[in-house]
């Protein structure tokens, strides 16, 4: 860390009047045959509730140094990307992945649009969309058995009873009766909360 003097301290107190960071800390290094960072000016600049009188910011109004001029950059060109030009991570339309809950999606649009698989195979067999408030469950609780009989359509009600009670089963009988079973605990709650 380096220790300020008082010798530094009025240099810099001195100079930074009209001068950006780096002028400045050129500016010290070459009088005091040192090497701080421009970011040590900074903070020291900071700390001690020095200003330089520069308004670095643009004024609502005035003319952006750079307007009218095109290609304000230089090199790079053989670099950026070409008009048509896939990155090298791109996938095509029908690719598969296993997203991060371990369901298998399917890429359905560009750029990036993913949709379940297990959602596309029982819209595709039953030739409709799954309604709103409901989900298509695996009968079998393998996420990677797409046969259409062992896809169940619940809604989110069911959903939450069948998970809550263990009823989603290995076999997609058992998990059909699950259903029909937390419809009637459905009713009963429903029930019970009229009386009440």
């Amino acid at each position: 860390m380096f220790r300020y003097s008082l010798e530094h301290k009025e240099f810099i107190s001195t100079n930074i009047h009209g001068r950006y960071v780096l002028e400045l800390t050129s500016m010290f290094n070459e009088k005091f045959d040192v090497e701080i960072q421009p970011s040590q000016m900074r903070a020291f600049i900071k700390n001690n509730g020095l200003k330089s009188g520069i308004d670095a910011r643009i004024k609502l109004g005035s003319v952006p140094p750079n307007k009218g001029k095109k290609k304000l950059w230089s090199g790079g060109e053989d670099t950026q990307f070409k008009k048509g030009h896939k990155p090298h991570n791109y996938v095509p339309i029908g690719s598969e992945r296993v997203n991060g809950d371990d369901y298998v999606d399917i890429k359905v649009a560009d750029p990036n649009k993913w949709r379940g698989k297990h959602l596309i195979v029982w819209e595709q067999r039953q030739n409709r969309t799954v309604p709103k408030g409901h989900a298509v469950i695996f009968g079998d609780g393998n996420r990677r058995n797409f046969d259409p009989d062992n896809l169940i359509l619940v809604t989110r009600g069911q959903l939450v009873i069948m998970n809550k009670r263990g009823l989603i089963q290995k076999d997609a009988e058992l998990t059909r009766s699950g259903v029909i079973l937390a419809d009637i605990i459905q009713k009963m709650g429903e029930r019970k909360r009229r009386k009440c």
